[in-house]
């Protein structure tokens, strides 16, 4: 019989534990929280996108049958009702777009962080400056959003995270600045 020796860790530490084993643990363990919080997400979005699909469908039925009613304030009251209502379900759709940007958001930082575990874990690259900016590159190109990319090159010139926070803000501001701009 093989006795096989398990890795060292941070509750049995020997002579081989390692603080990178311990970060890539941590790392994982980050990981793996923010996919099941994106899958348990995905799973209430697409419920709550059934119910708001079919509550439109339903309004229209109500709408198209509301027409046939001979002309009353009845009627009038079942149809502006009605608009009302699909009014506010398609407020709520689009609503759901936050949710898109926050998973394309977590989606990108499970892949960082995966790929920063694997980096760390391999000490041929660990220490290696070019796998580092290889890294950094690779995380920079996943950025979508104007936004993101300033909040990273800040991180990277030494902002912390608040900083890079109020860069964030100080984007947002401008941005809602630019929509409310009147042309004549």
């Amino acid at each position: 019989m093989v006795n096989k020796k398990t890795p060292s860790d941070a509750k049995n530490p020997d002579l081989d534990w390692s603080q990178v084993r311990e970060t890539v643990l941590m790392l994982n363990l980050a990981l793996s929280q923010v996919e099941r919080s994106m899958t348990e997400g995905d799973e209430s979005i697409n419920g709550l996108s059934k119910l708001f699909t079919s509550l439109i469908g339903k309004m229209q039925v109500i709408n198209m049958a509301s027409e046939s009613l001979p002309k009353s304030r009845e009627k009038l009251a079942i149809m502006e009702n009605c608009a009302n209502v699909a009014k506010r379900v398609n407020e709520v759709i689009e609503s759901f777009q936050f949710y898109d940007k926050l998973t394309q958001r977590l989606s990108h930082v499970c892949v960082s962080l995966a790929a920063l575990a694997e980096l760390i874990s391999e000490p041929h690259r660990l220490y290696a400056p070019y796998e580092w900016k290889g890294l950094q590159e690779m995380i920079k190109s996943k950025y979508y959003i104007d936004v993101d990319r300033q909040m990273f090159d800040a991180i990277l010139n030494g902002a912390t995270v608040k900083e890079a926070l109020e860069v964030a803000e100080f984007h947002k501001i401008k941005e809602a600045q630019k929509d409310n701009v009147e042309l004549f």
